[in-house]
C-alpha cells in the first residue's frame, strides 16, 4: 500500500513531487485502487485534515489524464473515429466534464478552487467554481468547451438542469465521478434528500441510469457508517467500498471549565461585573490573546455580545483588536475578510462565530477551540474539535459551561446540572466510544419531493406520472413513498395549480407551480425557521423561531418568564400565549434547540448512575475538568441520588411532578404531546418533563395507562399540533401527508411505548 503513488499518472507524481510529499497518508494509500477502478462508490470517513480531498482527487485527477491520453491517441490514429474494440473503454473519455464536486458551502467551493490550482494548471485541466457569486467568464468558458472539474452548490445544480438540461446533457454525458464534500452536512435532511435527487436526475438526463457514475462522498462525522451507502445510492446500482483510518486522533487536549451565575444580585454594574457572562469573556481575552481560535457560541446573539465584550476589552487595554464575529446574517465581505485574515496568519485573530466556521473551509492553522454552552451534537463537536491541531500539533477543546447558582427556590432541572452533564455525556461519547449520530431515515421529505416534482417537470417541460414515480421513487431517493402518497401528493397540487395534466396524459405546470419555480428562491429547499410572534393580550413580546412543538396549553419559557400557549395560528404566525403566576424561576437550559438524540441522554444517565464522568485511558482515567465544573457535577449527583432517580423515573419536587425517560428529544415530544391533550399542564427542560397542578398519583395513573393500551400512531398525534408547517413547502401539502411527515419527524411512538412497559415493570405501583 506504501507504493499506492506509483498507480497515480506520472504528472500526478510531479504534482506530489513539488510539494514536498515523501508518499500518501493512510487513507489516501487506501482510496487509489478503488477510485481508479471506477467500478464502485467510494466512502471515505477520515479526520478533518486527515488528506480527504486529496485521497478523491489525486487518482481522479489521474483517471481523467488516461482518459484523455486514451481520446487524444485513438482521435490521432483514426482522426477522430472510434474502432469498435476501444468504444467501451473510451466511453467516458474525451469532451465533457469528468468530475462533478458538489459542496454545502460556496466558501468551501472557493477554498477548494484555490487549493486546486497548483494541481489543475500542471494537468492542464479547467476548473470552474460555480455558484452564485463565481465570476461569469469562467461558467461562459465551461459552458463553450465543457470540460475537467465543475465545483457545485445544489442549489446551481438544480438551476443548470431546469435552465439549461440540454448543455446538462451533454456536458455531463462522460462525467467520471460525483463527488460529494462533508457529507455529514447533508445526509438525512431536506438538503441532503434534494442532493441525492438530483444525482438521479443527472444520471437520467446524461443516459447513465444502466451505467451509474460513481460516487465519492467525504466526511469526518458519519455515525452508523455500514448504513451509508444506502443513503448515498439507494437503488444499489453500483457497491460502495468504505474507506476509514485507523488512528481517528493523534493527539487531544480537552478542558470542561465550570462558571456558576449568581442568583441574585445587588445592583447593575455588580451583576454585570460578577455575571458569568462576563467571566467567560475574561476567560476568552485571556486564552485568544495573541493567538489563532475559533469560538463557537451557538446563537447569533451570543456571538455578537462576546466579540462586541473582547472588542471593548482590546480598546480598554490599548491594543489592537484582534476579535471577530462570524455568522451567517453578516455580509459577504466581512465574512470572507475574516476568512482570509485566518488563512494569512500574520496576524492574531479570533473568530466568535455559529455553524459557519464548523465546516472544512481552509482557515490556517488554529490554535484552539473553544465551545461556549453545551454543544448541539457528538457530530457537531467532533467536527469543531477537528478544525485545531490541523498541522500536526495537537487538538485542543475547551469547553465553557455555565450553571445557575442554587439556593431554596432552585428547580430539579437547574439541580441536575443539565447542560454540564449534556457536555459531558457528548465529550465521552466523542473520545472513548467514537460515536457520532446517524442519519434519522424514517423522515418522508413529502415537502422537498413536492420541490423535486415542480424541478423534474420543469426541467423536461412534461412527463408522465408514471415516469415521474418511477424516477423520484424508485430508482431515486424517495424510496419510503407509496403510489398512494404519491398519488395524494399530485392531486393536492393540481387543485392548488401548481400542476395540470394535459389531454396526452403528461404532467406539466401549473399556473402557481410557474410562478414558483420562476422565482429565484426556488433552487434552495430549505429556509430559516419561520419566526412567530408571541402575544399575550394586545402586547407583542417579541417573535420566536419555531423549531419544535408548539400546542395549545403547553408551557413555554420566553423572555425569561414561563407562559401558556392560549393558541397557535399557522397562516397568521402568531402564539398566543397568558403569563403563568408563580411556579418559581424557569429552568436556565432549555436543551439548545435541536433534536438531542436518544444515546446522548442515556450517557447522561449512566454517568450519574455510575458517580463518574472521566474517559479511561488505557488503565487511567483522565479526569479534563476544572474545580468549578467538579463542584457542579457534584451537585448533579446529590441531587440524583437524593431524588432516587437511579431507580425513579417520576418524582415529585417543589411542586410539581417530573418525569425523566432519559431519551431523546423525539421520546419526551410523544409523551408530552399525549399529557397536553389528555389536560395536563405539562411542559419540558432538556428531556426531562415537568408536570404542573397533578398529583404523583395522577401521573403514575395515566402512564399505566399509556403502558396498557395502544398508543396512537405518530400520525394520528400529529393531527392535533397546529404548527405542522416547518419546511419550505408544506403549505402545499395535503393533511394527509403533512401529518404522516410532521409525524415521523417529531415523535417516536415505538420507543415511547418500550419505555412505559419497562417503567410500569419496574414501578412499586401496581395495576
Amino acid at each position: 500500500m506504501r507504493d499506492a503513488h506509483l498507480q497515480l499518472d506520472k504528472q500526478v507524481q510531479r504534482w506530489l513531487f513539488n510539494q514536498g510529499w515523501y508518499g500518501l497518508r493512510e487513507i489516501q494509500c487506501k482510496a487509489v485502487a478503488p477510485i481508479l477502478s471506477a467500478q464502485t462508490d467510494v466512502l471515505i470517513s477520515a479526520s478533518t485534515a486527515s488528506g480527504k480531498t486529496e485521497a478523491f482527487f489525486l487518482p481522479a485527477c489521474s483517471a481523467l489524464m488516461a482518459q484523455s491520453n486514451i481520446y487524444q491517441s485513438h482521435k490521432e490514429k483514426h482522426q477522430g473515429g472510434y474502432e469498435e474494440r476501444h468504444e467501451k473503454s473510451n466511453k467516458h473519455s474525451g469532451s465533457g466534464v469528468g468530475i462533478l464536486y458538489i459542496s454545502p458551502l460556496k466558501a468551501l467551493i472557493n477554498d477548494q478552487y484555490r487549493r486546486l490550482q497548483s494541481l489543475a494548471d500542471l494537468l492542464d485541466l479547467q476548473v470552474t467554481p460555480w455558484h452564485g457569486d463565481s465570476a461569469k467568464s469562467g461558467k461562459i468558458k465551461q459552458k463553450k468547451s465543457p470540460s475537467g472539474i465543475i465545483l457545485i452548490t445544489p442549489e446551481s445544480l438544480e438551476s443548470l438542469l431546469i435552465r439549461d438540461a440540454s448543455w446538462v446533457k451533454q456536458a455531463f454525458a462522460n462525467l467520471q465521478y460525483i463527488v460529494i464534500d462533508e457529507f455529514h452536512a447533508f445526509l438525512g435532511d431536506e438538503r441532503g434528500q434534494h442532493l441525492l435527487s438530483l444525482l438521479t436526475r443527472l444520471e437520467h438526463i446524461a443516459g447513465r441510469l444502466d451505467d451509474p457514475i460513481p460516487r465519492v462522498a467525504l466526511s469526518a462525522t458519519l455515525g452508523d457508517l455500514a448504513n451509508v451507502p444506502q443513503s448515498l445510492r439507494p437503488n444499489h446500482s453500483l457497491p460502495c467500498e468504505i474507506i476509514e483510518e485507523s488512528e481517528a486522533f493523534s493527539s487531544i487536549k480537552i478542558q470542561l471549565k465550570g462558571y456558576i451565575e449568581p442568583s441574585q444580585m445587588f445592583g447593575e454594574s455588580l451583576e454585570l461585573a460578577n455575571s458569568a457572562e462576563m467571566k467567560i469573556c475574561a476567560d476568552l481575552y485571556r486564552f485568544c490573546r495573541g493567538g489563532s481560535h475559533l469560538v463557537f457560541a451557538n446563537s447569533r446573539k451570543r456571538t455578537e455580545m462576546i466579540a462586541t465584550e473582547l472588542s471593548e476589552l482590546c480598546e480598554k487595554n490599548v491594543v489592537p483588536n484582534e476579535f471577530f464575529p462570524h455568522h451567517g446574517s453578516l455580509s459577504k465581505e466581512l465574512r470572507e475578510g475574516l476568512e482570509q485574515r485566518l488563512q494569512k496568519e500574520s496576524l492574531p485573530t479570533t473568530a466568535i462565530c455559529t455553524m459557519t466556521l464548523e465546516l472544512g473551509i481552509d482557515i490556517g492553522k488554529v490554535d484552539s477551540v473553544i465551545q461556549v454552552t453545551a454543544p448541539h451534537s457528538v457530530s457537531s463537536l467532533r467536527q469543531r474539535l477537528g478544525r485545531s491541531g490541523r498541522r500536526g500539533g495537537s487538538s485542543i477543546l475547551r469547553m465553557l459551561i455555565t450553571e445557575r447558582q442554587l439556593d431554596k427556590n432552585s428547580n430539579l432541572i437547574d439541580g441536575l446540572r443539565l447542560e454540564l452533564l449534556q457536555s459531558l455525556a457528548m465529550v465521552r461519547l466523542l473520545i472513548a466510544n467514537k460515536w457520532f449520530e446517524p442519519a434519522d431515515t424514517s423522515l418522508y421529505h413529502f415537502s422537498t419531493l413536492l420541490h423535486q416534482v415542480l424541478a423534474t417537470i420543469a426541467q423536461w417541460g412534461g412527463i408522465r406520472a408514471d415516469q415521474l414515480y418511477g424516477l423520484l421513487c424508485k430508482q431515486g431517493i424517495f424510496q419510503k413513498i407509496t403510489p398512494a402518497h404519491f398519488k395524494s401528493l399530485l392531486k393536492q397540487m393540481g387543485e392548488d395549480e401548481l400542476i395540470t395534466q394535459l389531454g396526452s396524459g403528461e404532467l406539466v405546470l401549473g399556473v402557481l407551480g410557474e410562478r414558483l419555480v420562476g422565482h429565484y428562491t426556488f433552487y434552495a429547499v430549505f429556509e430559516t425557521p419561520e419566526e412567530y410572534r408571541v402575544v399575550a393580550g394586545n402586547k407583542t413580546l417579541g417573535t420566536l423561531p419555531v423549531e419544535s412543538m408548539i400546542l395549545p396549553k403547553q408551557h413555554i419559557i420566553f423572555g425569561g418568564k414561563r407562559w401558556q400557549v392560549l393558541s397557535v395560528d399557522s397562516d397568521k404566525k402568531v402564539i398566543d400565549v397568558v403569563a403563568i403566576k408563580g411556579g418559581g424561576k424557569p429552568p436556565a437550559f432549555g436543551g439548545g434547540g435541536m433534536s438531542i438524540h436518544d444515546r446522548v441522554r442515556q450517557e447522561m444517565l449512566a454517568i450519574l448512575v455510575n458517580g463518574d464522568y472521566r474517559i479511561a485511558v488505557g488503565a487511567q482515567k483522565v479526569d479534563f475538568i476544572d474545580a468549578t465544573a467538579r463542584h457542579l457535577f457534584t451537585e448533579s449527583l446529590e441531587t440524583f441520588e437524593r431524588c432516587h432517580l437511579d431507580s425513579q423515573a417520576v418524582v415529585v419536587q417543589d411542586g410539581r411532578v417530573y418525569i425523566l425517560t432519559w431519551l431523546g428529544d423525539k421520546v419526551v415530544n410523544t409523551l408530552l404531546a399525549l399529557l397536553i391533550t389528555h389536560e395536563f399542564d405539562a411542559e419540558s427542560y432538556a428531556g426531562v418533563i415537568c408536570v404542573s397542578g397533578a398529583t404523583y398519583q395522577q401521573v403514575i395513573e395515566f402512564l399505566q395507562q399509556l403502558a396498557q393500551n395502544p398508543l396512537p400512531t405518530a400520525t394520528e398525534i400529529a393531527k392535533l399540533i397546529p404548527n405542522k408547517r416547518v419546511q419550505k413547502f408544506d403549505q402545499y401539502l395535503p393533511e394527509d401527508l403533512l401529518c404522516i411527515g410532521y409525524g415521523a419527524q417529531a415523535f417516536d411512538v415505538q420507543q415511547l411505548s418500550d419505555w412505559l412497559r419497562q417503567f410500569t415493570e419496574k414501578s412499586d405501583i401496581k395495576f
